[in-house]
């Protein structure tokens, strides 16, 4: 599925930049391979803000541990003052876990029955998904042209999120889903120093911030933020080939009432949702780049 998923991308963004194709026209491909961790995740879903639990994932879902982690970018330098990127992130959390106590999440409580029995411990067995994979669009142009072997670029990010929070009872009891696809703006920031033994140290940041439906997309106020900021090390092998080290702080929060119900079953029955979510990643990876 990863595969396909970045394939698609590679053929998408080929097409979509090859009307620039030129004499300046640069391609570059990347894939970096590493760990997250989880800093912080808490969910929310209800009527009204408040009612139901606040659930915590690391605390209570068993996102404390490290997960497999791997980003892919393709895109190009354009011009030399114009970058054009495309980025997709899996992001696929799954959890086995028993519930010490109840735990309501929408219209769903998940019990914890008493065990009295020598030897047992309370708890409802469960697995947990929390799946937040996207693609994005970023473009920057560069303001330091003049330097040849500097890049500072400032720009915007168009993000795909495409969501899915899933509590399964694993004695088949009913379960909890609610998935969703919008568009998230965001403002974003490039920059690299390439020093001349073939070192490259780099930043990139994408951010936004929004509490009303005209930035988000939705149909109604909620507030959201997202912010995706790495620093990395690069060294310039042959043919345009670099090996990097990255590391990276991703997350996002978003809260709000809906002002209508679940158009479909995979969303949420309940009108008010809370997510709020902080990661760190290391990761090492292989960039190429044309001439």
């Amino acid at each position: 599925m990863k595969r396909t998923s970045f394939l698609t991308l590679l053929i998408i963004t080929l097409t979509s930049i090859s009307i620039f194709a030129g004499p300046s026209f640069k391609p570059f491909v990347e894939t970096e391979q590493g760990t997250i961790g989880i800093l912080s995740h808490t969910y929310q879903n209800g009527k009204v803000k408040g009612e139901n639990d606040t659930f915590d994932f690391v605390k209570q879902g068993g996102q404390d541990t490290i997960y497999p982690f791997s980003r892919y970018a393709v895109g190009a330098t354009i011009a030399d003052n114009h970058r054009v990127w495309f980025t997709y992130q899996p992001l696929n959390l799954v959890t086995n876990v028993s519930f010490q106590s109840d735990v309501t999440i929408g219209d769903r409580t998940f019990a914890s029955p008493y065990l009295s029995a020598p030897g047992t411990s309370n708890g409802e067995s469960m697995e947990l998904t929390y799946s937040f994979p996207f693609f994005r669009a970023t473009y920057t142009y560069d303001l330091l042209s003049k330097f040849d072997n500097a890049y500072l670029g400032v720009g915007l990010a168009l993000q795909i999120r495409n969501a899915s929070i899933r509590f399964v009872p694993l004695d088949g009891s009913p379960s909890y889903v609610a998935q969703n696809v919008g568009l998230v703006p965001a403002l974003a920031l490039y920059s690299e120093y390439r020093f001349p033994f073939g070192l490259t140290l780099s930043a990139d940041i994408a951010g936004s911030y929004a509490d009303s439906s005209f930035f988000n997309g939705a149909t109604y106020p909620f507030s959201g933020s997202i912010l995706d900021a790495s620093l990395r090390m690069g060294y310039e092998l042959p043919n345009g080939f670099e090996l990097f080290g990255t590391v990276r702080y991703f997350g996002g929060t978003s809260d709000g009432t809906s002002g209508k119900l679940a158009d479909t079953w995979t969303e949420s029955t309940e009108r008010y949702s809370s997510n709020n979510i902080a990661t760190m990643t290391a990761s090492a990876g292989l960039s190429w780049s044309g001439n």
